[in-house]
C-alpha cells in the first residue's frame, strides 16, 4: 500500500512538472493574446472556429466580421445564475439588435438541453453546443467538472476581441455588454 502511494505521488509530481513546463514554453505571441487567467485579451483576433448551434446549424465565426458578436460562456442550462444572465440579454434584446450585436451563448450541454432552455425562457439568440469543450478551449475559458466558467467576449466589427469579462455578474451583464459596444 505504501509503495503504491509513493508511486502515485511520483506520477502526480511528474505530471505536474510536465504541465508546468509545457505552459511555460508558450510563445511570447500566445501570452500577449491571453490574460493571466488564460482567456483571450482585448485586441486578440477572434478564434477562427465554427459554432454548432442547438438547431443543428453551424456558424463560422470568421464570417461575422463587420458585426459585433457576443460569445458568452455559462456553466449550465436552466440553473439560477445562467437563467438570470440569459433573461437579461433577452429582456434587452431590442437594445442588442439596435447596437448590431449578435449573441451566442455557449455551454457544454447537448442540443436537447439547449433547446429546452431556450424554449422555456423564450431566448431570441442561439445557444452553442460545446459538449467537448473545443469552443471554450479556443477562447481560453476554463472548464471545471466539465462545465465552462462564466466568461464573455465581445468581438468587434474588425474581428478582434473588444472586451473580455472573466468575472460576470449575471444580473448586470447585458448592461455591461451594451456599454462596451457603445461608440
Amino acid at each position: 500500500m505504501k509503495t503504491t502511494l509513493i508511486a502515485l505521488a511520483l506520477v502526480l509530481i511528474a505530471c505536474g512538472e510536465k504541465t508546468a513546463t509545457s505552459s511555460s514554453s508558450s510563445s511570447a505571441a500566445s501570452s500577449a493574446t491571453k490574460t493571466a487567467g488564460g482567456a483571450l485579451k482585448p485586441g486578440a483576433p477572434a478564434p477562427a472556429i465554427k459554432l454548432q448551434l442547438e438547431d443543428g446549424a453551424s456558424v463560422d465565426l470568421a464570417s461575422k466580421k463587420g458585426s459585433y458578436v457576443l460569445v458568452y460562456f455559462y456553466p449550465k442550462d436552466d440553473t439560477p445564475g445562467c437563467t438570470v444572465e440569459a433573461q437579461g440579454i433577452r429582456d434587452a434584446w431590442d437594445d442588442f439588435k439596435a447596437a448590431g450585436i449578435e449573441v451566442y451563448g455557449v455551454s457544454t450541454q447537448d442540443a436537447a438541453s439547449h433547446t429546452a432552455f431556450s424554449e422555456k425562457h423564450n431566448l431570441p439568440f442561439s445557444l452553442v453546443v460545446d459538449v467537448g469543450g473545443e469552443v471554450a478551449k479556443a477562447f481560453g475559458v476554463p472548464l471545471k467538472n466539465g462545465l465552462a466558467a462564466r466568461q464573455s467576449f465581445l468581438i468587434g466589427k474588425d474581428g478582434t476581441v473588444k472586451a473580455v469579462w472573466e468575472s460576470v455578474s449575471p444580473s448586470e451583464h447585458a448592461k455591461d455588454v451594451l456599454k462596451a459596444a457603445a461608440p
